[in-house]
């Protein structure tokens, strides 16, 4: 089997742009990737077509190591986040491939099941008004719709310090989230990589009442030893990892310790297999995995296969019921919640097929995602529709 080209498809949302791969191959299989990128879909795109040209054509999507080594190494310059990504659309639709060519799901590819169920979180559901009100009513309507752990970000445009009235009111909105969920519900405390170390320390300990279940990415991704100054003085579990995108670059992490859970992207980190050797990295240093994932549902079946796979896999961020859910209807089998689980499946390969009628009616658009802009959270930029 020889890989004969591949077809790209952008689905777009005003703050989102999700760009789909189809591998074509001589053997009329086909499979899917996806990414999500922030800005940068037609970079990506561009070098998606000179890859190829230089290394996907003709390969044998079989043979996965050998395809991602060319791509990343084969141009010489150091591969970073968008030739990381493009080799995971890429290599993940490989898997998909190979997975039904054997008749068989892809995480009975990389070793078999330890979990049955993988738990999920909501993000994007508090595109509301930023009020204490308006946080516990669409809380409310996270729970009743069975989940069972739920993420926000409350610190508004927040950058290096937060003022007095601005961390009360931060507070505020999260005694208000906790009050709706009630106690049992895991909450994670997202900070976007928005304050220097002091600050960061301060308010977690401003929000260690309300019980989270991690620090988010509490200060700048550049600097791993800031990092560790705010993961020695919380007693909080530290996230990170997200913007991240080559695995060898977390080993100064582990070498820290200043991280109790790493959230690569599957859809950045160069796919399926990358994450599930980093996993077992991590668990070396007993580490959990919750991957990154702001992305549609085939970013989000390739995440699952890497988690029923995975022992010290944690837990798995799903966007898809609350922001933009109607992208849903581009993916024919997309995994769902139920009761606050994404269940296991026998299917083939990723599980998931790609409509390309149905991604018509969501065309490329100019996507924006601000953090630093007043009503980043509800996710809907000036000028959207």
């Amino acid at each position: 089997m020889r890989i004969t080209g591949i077809s790209t498809h952008v689905v777009g949302t005003p703050w989102r742009n999700l760009t789909y791969v189809l591998v074509h191959t001589d053997e009329g299989i086909t499979g899917v990737g996806e990414t999500r990128m922030l800005g940068h879909t037609d970079a990506l795109i561009g070098y998606l077509r000179e890859a190829e040209a230089n290394h996907i054509s003709g390969s044998d999507p079989f043979a996965v190591e050998d395809l991602v080594r060319r791509m990343k190494y084969g141009d010489y310059g150091r591969a970073g986040e968008i030739v990381m990504s493009g080799i995971a659309v890429v290599e993940m639709a490989c898997w998909d491939i190979k997975g039904k060519a054997l008749g068989v799901p892809v995480w009975q590819l990389l070793g078999g099941k330890v979990h049955d169920r993988i738990k999920a979180y909501a993000n994007g559901w508090y595109t509301t008004e930023r009020t204490p009100e308006a946080y516990h009513k669409a809380a409310t309507t996270v729970v009743e719709r069975g989940y069972r752990a739920l993420k926000i970000d409350p610190f508004g445009t927040g950058h290096f310090e937060l003022d007095h009235a601005a961390t009360n009111y931060a507070v505020s909105l999260i005694e208000a989230v906790r009050d709706a969920i009630g106690p049992e519900t895991e909450l994670m405390l997202e900070m976007h990589g928005r304050f220097s170390p002091p600050t960061a320390v301060r308010l977690a300990k401003e929000m260690a009442p309300f019980h989270p279940a991690w620090l988010e990415e509490p200060v700048p991704p550049e600097n791993l030893k800031a990092l560790s100054k705010v993961a020695e003085k919380v007693d909080l579990p530290v996230a990170t990892g997200e913007r991240i995108h080559d695995r060898i670059e977390f080993r100064e992490l582990f070498e820290s310790q200043a991280a109790d859970i790493i959230q690569p992207d599957v859809g950045h980190i160069g796919g399926i297999l990358e994450t599930r050797k980093l996993a077992a990295t991590a668990e070396t240093h007993y580490v959990l995995v919750a991957p990154h994932n702001v992305g549609g549902s085939v970013l989000t079946a390739a995440s699952l296969q890497v988690g029923f796979c995975t022992p010290n896999f944690k837990i798995l961020e799903h966007f898809n019921d609350f922001a933009d859910s109607d992208i849903k209807k581009v993916v024919k089998g997309a995994p769902k919640v139920v009761d606050g689980y994404f269940e296991i499946s026998d299917a083939p390969g990723l599980g998931v097929e790609f409509d390309v009628d149905a991604a018509a009616e969501f065309p490329q658009q100019q996507a924006r995602f601000d953090l630093w802009a007043d009503g980043w959270e509800q996710r809907r930029p000036k000028g959207a529709r």
